[in-house]
């Protein structure tokens, strides 16, 4: 039997929508259902707190700036319900606000995209979740193609538009363990451990020297920094 995009064999999966602002939660509403997925909305962190158990989502969406409860303190509460400690929650931020990236991550966020949001970057950033939690013990491909990119692991190339590009060994496994997660943001002390290991003593100013170096190679937009955290691989044109 085939499934959508949007569905398991389980049933549709679910979305829980939560903004202050009207017009953009008609605007998710509309183009999510119009995908296949189930919704539920809520125009605050506290309506969403009641919302959450009662309809159980699988993906959350998340304003930051709004009234009773804002997005990080609602997702902080979230996170701490063993039944959404899993659960993607992926924030929306206004460009204008003064948003801090490391509060979203700390407060336990996935991810985040900035307004005005783009109804079409948005539904392929949720394919991609369902897609990941449909294949959770798919087996790691030896070639990754994202976003002009080939990544041969095996043979330890990458190819941008056919042309081949040579990196180091260190700078290859960077780019290659950030690409095979994309969206998912690692800290340097994390990307140190899965790429130098313990038994290695490096700086954490070494990844920084290494993706500076990668960008310099294969192009400034594929890795992405997030101050203060670390950095995630952008599979976004």
């Amino acid at each position: 039997m085939q499934h959508s995009a949007a569905s398991t064999p389980a049933g549709p999966y679910k979305i829980l929508v939560v903004d202050d602002d009207p017009d953009i939660v008609e605007l998710l509403e509309y183009n999510l259902r119009k995908e296949g997925y189930e919704v539920a909305t809520a125009p605050d962190g506290r309506k969403a707190l009641e919302v959450a158990p009662q309809f159980g989502p699988d993906i959350i969406l998340l304003d930051v700036m709004m009234p009773h409860l804002d997005g990080i303190a609602a997702c902080r509460e979230l996170r701490a319900m063993p039944r959404f400690k899993d659960t993607y929650i992926l924030f929306l931020t206004a460009r204008s606000e003064e948003f801090s990236e490391v509060a979203a991550f700390d407060a336990g966020a996935d991810d985040y995209l900035s307004k005005p949001i783009k109804p079409r970057a948005l539904m392929s950033r949720l394919a991609a979740v369902v897609r990941r939690d449909l294949e959770p013990t798919a087996p790691q491909s030896d070639v990754i193609d994202i976003n002009g990119l080939r990544i041969d692991r095996t043979g330890f190339a990458v190819y941008q538009d056919g042309r081949k590009i040579t990196l180091p060994k260190k700078e290859f496994e960077l780019l290659a363990f950030l690409a095979a997660s994309p969206h998912k943001v690692f800290g340097r002390d994390e990307l140190l451990q899965n790429i130098w290991g313990n038994d290695v003593f490096v700086l954490a100013r070494t990844v920084d020297v290494h993706v500076r170096k990668v960008r310099e190679k294969v192009g400034e937009h594929h890795i992405q920094t997030i101050k203060g955290v670390g950095y995630k691989f952008n599979s976004d044109n």
